[in-house]
């Protein structure tokens, strides 16, 4: 085994794994600053919000979380969560923010970009930047995306973002976004810029991860899943020379299972998101209360 995976095998076993809860924040949620509030009273780790942008009335696509297929209407009512971050960290001083996910492709990348360093700058370096490119094919569409070939919009718009994060005058020329040298401020807080994590299971998610991203948040994956996807980040890591620390796990969707989060922790993930369930309303703060009653004080 090589050296930087034995070290690496050596750090993760004297981790501690961290907690986060996603919270399905819309018009009629309890408001998101009490919130990230009593998160961070009861030491969580972090906040994470999802994105729609528009729901479109009428469509042929199905969601994969319900029975029959239909979209939950609460999806339609959701808050803007870079915004919604933006609130959280003024009330806060240590809780990570993140996005589960943001929907990458439906976005300018210019304009993200600075919407993204501006939070990252405010909260001081809090922002975890969790992407994806979405389910729902009319809402991508609308908003402008190549559905059929979101991963490759999806990189583009990270490698466009970059260039501005880190450059003091960037250009970026490409199929989906060109532009000229300008100038974008201010920068991240963090250097080089916020970790981007790459939501799903796509067939090539754990090579972009390794190539242009930060880590790998699959939705509801099982203590295998999580002990296989690690072991190819590892794998992938090592042939292109990145430290496997540099790509973290973060096992989304997640019960307050203390004998599940460990076995999620042993197989390799570095975060476990729980759900706080829509309508995630003042009771809320109750459930939030339950979570931490029923996790280990050494996890919180």
């Amino acid at each position: 085994m090589p050296l930087l995976l034995i070290c690496w095998n050596l750090r993760r076993e004297a981790a501690t794994v961290k907690i986060g809860v996603n919270v399905t924040n819309f018009t009629e949620s309890l408001d998101v600053a009490v919130v990230a509030q009593k998160l961070e009273e009861l030491g969580f780790e972090s906040l994470w919000l999802p994105e729609h942008i528009v729901v479109p009335v009428n469509t042929a696509s199905s969601y994969y979380g319900s029975s029959d297929g239909s979209i939950p209407e609460y999806m339609t009512y959701m808050v803007d969560p870079l915004i919604s971050l933006a609130r959280a960290s003024a009330v806060t001083k240590r809780l990570r923010l993140g996005t589960s996910i943001c929907l990458i492709t439906e976005h300018n990348p210019l304009l993200l970009a600075k919407r993204v360093s501006t939070l990252d700058h405010f909260s001081g370096g809090r922002f975890i930047f969790g992407i994806g490119t979405g389910w729902l094919r009319e809402e991508s569409e609308i908003m402008g995306a190549d559905f059929d070939h979101r991963w490759s919009q999806a990189k583009e718009s990270v490698l466009a973002m970059k260039e501005l994060w880190i450059n003091d005058e960037a250009e970026f020329h490409g199929k989906y976004y060109d532009f000229p040298l300008v100038r974008s401020y201010p920068k991240p807080y963090q250097n080089p810029h916020p970790p981007i994590i790459l939501g799903g299971t796509a067939r090539n998610v754990f090579k972009r991860a390794v190539a242009w991203g930060d880590g790998w948040m699959p939705s509801r994956a099982t203590v295998d899943q999580i002990r296989s996807g690690r072991a190819v980040l590892d794998n992938l890591a090592a042939t292109v020379e990145r430290d496997p620390e540099s790509l973290e796990i973060t096992a989304f969707f997640q019960p307050a299972d203390p004998g599940l989060i460990n076995q999620l922790e042993e197989a390799g993930a570095a975060r476990v998101v729980l759900r706080l369930p829509p309508p995630s309303g003042k009771e809320a703060l109750v459930q939030l209360e339950e979570f931490a009653r029923l996790l280990p004080k050494h996890l919180l």
